[in-house]
């Protein structure tokens, strides 16, 4: 996608310490990749912290580091308003050398960064809309205050649509609320994941030793311990299936004591990917719609059978694709499904194949990128 006979230059604004074994973190990084391979110009302007060096192929522009968050979790702080502000100042900083044709800004905080930016530069921005707030923004706040985090959250979620030139939604349910309140265009442009062969048979037995399961034979969780992953319906999914161990393979350190599930802090990524590919079964229990777990995409690339919400697994299909439990779904459904898909291996290999060729059917970055190209380019001709 070209401007005025050019490649786009895109700033791809990001309000996160950055790299960091996350899901928000790993999406940003495949998309600047994979826009750059579509023959954009990007450059990621992030926060000054994270956990290791910048991928290659990534140019990067940080906040200083003093005025970072140290912590790498997610959810507001009291470190982000001024690390905002200066991510905003950054980007103002960055357009009068580089004149970017227009913004990707990730998630509330880097939209409003980039709302704030655009009173000098004028340079068109894409809200990427990696949740919503109306029903994530309560997960931050004490459970008395769930009520009015949830108002404020919808007024951050209405605000931000509307005064995006275009809205980016990972999933359907993002777009069908966004859209009645947005200005410019709104497309649905889930994230995307590349398969690669999976790890050799030796590597995925190291890992299942080394926390205490048989390959083939435990379900895996596998992601971070935030309150709106419901990892409570889990551990009362494997309080009702003691034959087969629940693995919580996670990077962040357990912040609850051991009890059904067993939690593994794994090394890198590469260790999660072991387990992910052993697993007979994976699941997601969490119940807020919005967004789209990348956990999601790596389950599908192990061809693993997927037990979620319906509502949560965008594009996912209950029988063909995944086994989907109700929304209001608790720990017996997922416990129900789990145990079925352990004991009848026919039936979980189906599911697997089929989530594996949703993923190259759905997710194939180059076709995703080229999509997001033209998001871009039409957001510069919006009002």
């Amino acid at each position: 996608m070209r401007a005025s006979g050019r490649a786009l230059n895109l700033a791809v604004v990001a309000a996160l310490p950055f790299p960091v074994p996350q899901g928000s973190q790993v999406y940003v990084r495949e998309q600047v990749l994979a826009l750059g391979r579509a023959g954009a110009t990007t450059t990621l302007l992030c926060y000054g912290s994270g956990a290791g060096s910048t991928p290659q192929g990534v140019e990067c522009l940080r906040v200083l580091r003093a005025l970072s968050p140290r912590r790498t979790a997610a959810g507001p702080s009291v470190a982000k308003p001024l690390a905002d502000a200066a991510l905003a100042a950054l980007l103002v900083s960055a357009q009068r050398r580089r004149r970017f044709d227009a913004v990707l800004a990730h998630n509330a905080e880097a939209a409003l960064a980039a709302l704030t930016a655009r009173r000098f530069t004028r340079v068109p921005m894409v809200y990427v809309a990696h949740t919503l707030w109306a029903f994530e923004l309560g997960c931050y706040a004490p459970r008395a205050l769930a009520s009015p985090a949830r108002a404020l959250g919808e007024r951050i979620d209405r605000a931000l649509a509307a005064r995006a030139d275009a809205v980016l939604a990972l999933c359907d349910a993002a777009a069908r609320r966004l859209a009645p309140f947005a200005r410019g265009p709104v497309r649905v442009i889930p994230p995307g994941l590349e398969a690669s062969p999976p790890p050799a048979r030796d590597e995925q037995e190291r890992a299942c030793a080394r926390w205490g399961v048989e390959p083939g034979r435990f379900a895996l969780y596998a992601g971070n311990l935030d309150r709106y992953q419901e990892l409570g319906d889990l551990e009362g999914a494997a309080r009702a299936i003691p034959e087969i161990p629940v693995l919580v393979a996670t990077h962040a350190a357990p912040r609850r004591r051991p009890g059904a599930l067993r939690f593994a802090r794994v090394a890198d990524a590469s260790e999660a990917r072991a387990l992910t590919f052993a697993a007979a079964v994976a699941v997601l229990a969490r119940r807020r719609p919005g967004g789209f777990p990348i956990k999601l995409l790596n389950y599908m690339e192990a061809a693993r059978p997927i037990v979620a919400r319906r509502g949560v697994a965008d594009g996912l299909e209950d029988g063909v694709s995944a086994q989907l439990v109700e929304p209001d779904a608790g720990p017996e459904a997922f416990a129900e499904a789990i145990r079925g898909l352990v004991a009848d291996p026919a039936a979980a290999a189906r599911l697997g194949a089929g989530a594996l060729a949703l993923l190259a059917a759905r997710h194939a970055w180059p076709e995703l990128a080229q999509r997001t190209l033209a998001l871009a380019a039409e957001a510069r001709g919006g009002p």
